[in-house]
């Protein structure tokens, strides 16, 4: 069964996405965050600290068709937190160092719809539960910045196909869930 969980920054969207595999034998954990600096070092640091310590903890953010299978215990829910970030990192990956004001954004979302294929395929096929945890990014005012109108179209596209391919859809807004499909 795949759930994707949505809503705003800080809207309690983690803590429901946790909620829903609390019951789970065990839990994979995959983090999509990757360190650039201090900041991001202690807030990963936070969400390590946070987690239960019986969960197991991947993180990484591509390829992840490796570790979400067919053989994955059907007793280990999955929760994957989160899909913009990995849009940001694939992103950023496929841009190669260029400006951002010089990209190919049909090009790069070509291939960041070619991964999130994968990652649909390989959630339809593993027995486990899977829960995703995406932002909601299209409830705002239209960027004023090339890059931030391009992500917030290609991360709008990601989980309006994530959305259709899950069983279940959750809404959080102000840290309570509401089930949408």
């Amino acid at each position: 069964m795949l759930t994707l969980v949505t809503g705003g920054a800080r809207s309690g969207k983690s803590r429901h996405a946790e909620s829903l595999v609390r019951d789970a034998k065990s839990v994979l954990y995959i983090a999509t965050s990757q360190i650039f600096d201090d900041e991001m070092a202690a807030r990963v640091q936070h969400h390590r600290d946070d987690r239960p310590a019986h969960w197991r903890t991947e993180e990484r953010w591509q390829q992840l068709g490796d570790i979400i299978t067919a053989q994955n215990d059907r007793d280990e829910a999955v929760l994957l937190e989160c899909i913009t970030t990995l849009v940001t990192n694939l992103l950023f990956a496929s841009g190669a160092g260029e400006d951002p004001d010089n990209w190919d954004y049909a090009a790069l979302e070509a291939q960041v719809q070619q991964e999130i294929d994968a990652l649909i395929a390989a959630c339809a096929a593993c027995p486990s539960p899977v829960v995703l945890v995406t932002n909601e990014v299209g409830m705002g005012i239209v960027p004023e910045n090339r890059l931030a109108r391009h992500f917030r179209d290609i991360a709008g596209r990601v989980n309006q196909r994530l959305a259709q391919a899950a069983d279940a859809v959750w809404l959080v807004v102000s840290g309570i869930g509401v089930k949408i499909k």
